[in-house]
């Protein structure tokens, strides 16, 4: 299922561009339903840093839901490839919780809106492979795989402009 979203950002497209890359640790601290982002490495290449942080989520769960998704649950590695004269970051999303189960890829690109604006434009793709989570029936997992999709990239859409958002409240903060 595609997953889109833009976002306008009031600061140059230099400024947000090196804002996303290299300091969403702390653009972490913006964000209500994230804990943190841990840079876990950051390879220097010719076309720019590849980049694996852990984002671990801190939202309430009703307890309905609690009983099911455990804390480790709720974290996820983000592989990134940044690619610094094109403006844009290839990256894959790895639920360790659920390696085989969810694929989820795609590309935000930075563009310049004006002198002092950027546009963040996200396109990606999510996958969810119900027949392959225990305890789903795979006669019912087929039926249902694409509603699962719908509402997880409802979820994750609002998230997306909310990482923006954070991202905004940080430049305008310095």
């Amino acid at each position: 299922m595609q997953i889109n979203s833009e976002s306008r950002i009031s600061h140059p497209l230099d400024r947000v561009y090196k804002a996303y890359r290299d300091q969403l640790p702390l653009i972490a601290r913006h964000m209500p339903d994230i804990k943190a982002i841990n840079v876990r490495s950051r390879i220097e290449t010719p076309t720019g840093p590849h980049l694996l942080n852990e984002w671990i989520a801190h939202k309430e769960l009703p307890s309905v839901v609690a009983s099911i998704v455990k804390p480790e649950m709720m974290r996820w590695e983000d592989h990134a490839e940044w690619h610094d004269a094109e403006t844009y970051v290839a990256w894959r999303l790895v639920i360790p919780a659920f390696p085989d189960q969810v694929r989820c890829s795609g590309r935000n690109t930075f563009v310049a809106d004006g002198p002092n604006a950027t546009r963040v434009i996200l396109t990606g793709d999510l996958e969810i492979k119900l027949d392959r989570i225990p305890g789903v029936p795979g006669f019912m997992a087929k039926k249902i795989a694409p509603s699962v999709e719908e509402f997880f990239v409802k979820l994750i859409t609002p998230n997306l402009a909310k990482t923006n958002q954070s991202l905004q409240q940080f430049l305008d903060a310095r």
